[in-house]
């Protein structure tokens, strides 16, 4: 009997360790579902977005190649020696200086007498520095380093990006807004002012301007503002045109009526309520327009319709394949700017595919 109750007891103690360790388990298994569930739940909407954009390869590409391109534009010419303050630095040895003696006739109570004047010239064919130690993409005609060239007129050329496009921003957010709100003449107003600016043909408008500048004598950096502000003005009629089809879409939704029910004012439920749900859509149009308008700067630049002659752009850069002697001798002269900037517009291109995508509620993962 007492071996039966021995061996009772030990099936006993068996099967309260089997049963304690299954409920420790489903504890843990509840322990762990519950934390999971925490950890999505506190997985706010702009993890969300982050986590979409950074599983695209090429959105990380386009991360990767367009931040490689600030530190180089922005930073690198701190490093340059032929880029101080900002600006390029004439190497004085690789100037090719040729004398050209100049003989003046004069006649003095019937004698002739003559003399020589000695003058230098810089020859603007076959002045071009070749790549050394020194200078490891040569030197221009007028002695300027051209690696260091192509680091400033990359801030250049994204800068007049940025600029454009956050003006442009402003303007199509705020009319576009006042059009899709309120509607009616306001709407009408501001969507004929964009129908006109959409039919004016943007590169006819730059010759033109680049023609009175010329005119009124305005050959320094402010040409580059004005510049920018015709883009602008020519420019933001799409991202008004946005802005409204959103909002009219938006409008009607449910959290607006609750919004007008709580009787808030017209500022706040366009600032508030509205203008945020169409940011993404925003962000990706900005993202995409920038590509744009860094090459239509690129393009005026070869034209010499953009910034002026001694400024570096990427596109001023390109127009140096104009010399057949460039063109067939020194391609290392414009095929750097080329790829600088076919990698911008990739970049901001890559990127603007990837944040549609991470902003998409459509996608599922």
């Amino acid at each position: 009997m007492e071996e039966k109750k021995n061996i009772l007891g030990e099936v006993l103690e068996e099967s309260t360790e089997v049963t304690e360790g299954t409920v420790a388990a489903e504890q843990t298994e509840d322990l762990h579902g519950e934390n999971l569930n925490d950890r999505v739940r506190v997985l706010s909407p702009g993890m969300m977005v982050a986590k979409r954009f950074f599983r695209s390869k090429l959105s990380i590409v386009g991360l990767v190649m367009l931040v490689a391109l600030f530190l180089f534009s922005f930073v690198g010419p701190l490093f340059s020696p032929w880029a101080e303050g900002g600006q390029g630095v004439r190497d004085e040895v690789n100037i090719k200086d040729t004398i050209v003696p100049v003989r003046i006739d004069y006649v003095i109570d019937g004698e002739t007498y003559y003399f020589y004047d000695i003058t230098t010239e810089t020859p603007s064919v076959n002045n071009y520095g070749d790549m050394d130690i020194h200078h490891w993409l040569g030197t221009d005609k007028s002695g300027y380093d051209i690696l260091a060239n192509l680091m400033l007129g990359g801030r250049i050329s994204l800068t007049v990006g940025f600029v454009v496009v956050i003006l442009e921003t402003l303007i199509g957010v705020v009319l576009g807004g006042l059009a899709g709100y309120f509607g009616g003449w306001v709407d009408m107003l501001v969507m004929r002012i964009v129908d006109v600016i959409s039919c004016i043909p943007s590169l006819p408008i730059m010759l033109i301007l680049s023609a009175t500048l010329n005119a009124l004598g305005i050959l320094d950096i402010s040409r580059l503002y004005y510049l920018m502000l015709v883009l602008t003005l020519i420019g933001w009629g799409g991202l008004a045109r946005l802005v409204r089809g959103q909002i009219l879409s938006l409008r009607e939704q449910e959290f607006m009526l609750a919004a007008k029910c709580s009787g808030l004012s017209t500022s706040r439920k366009i600032f508030k309520h509205l203008l945020p749900n169409v940011l993404p859509q925003l962000i990706v149009s900005m993202t995409m327009g920038l590509g744009s308008i860094i090459l239509m700067e690129a393009t005026l630049g070869f034209l010499g319709l953009g910034a002026p002659l001694d400024t570096p752009t990427w596109g001023s850069m390109i127009n140096t394949a104009m010399d057949p002697t460039a063109l067939n001798k020194y391609p290392n002269f414009w095929i750097p700017p080329g790829i600088c900037i076919t990698l911008a517009i990739l970049g901001f291109n890559f990127v603007g595919d990837g944040l549609r995508d991470a902003f998409d509620p459509k996608m599922k993962r």
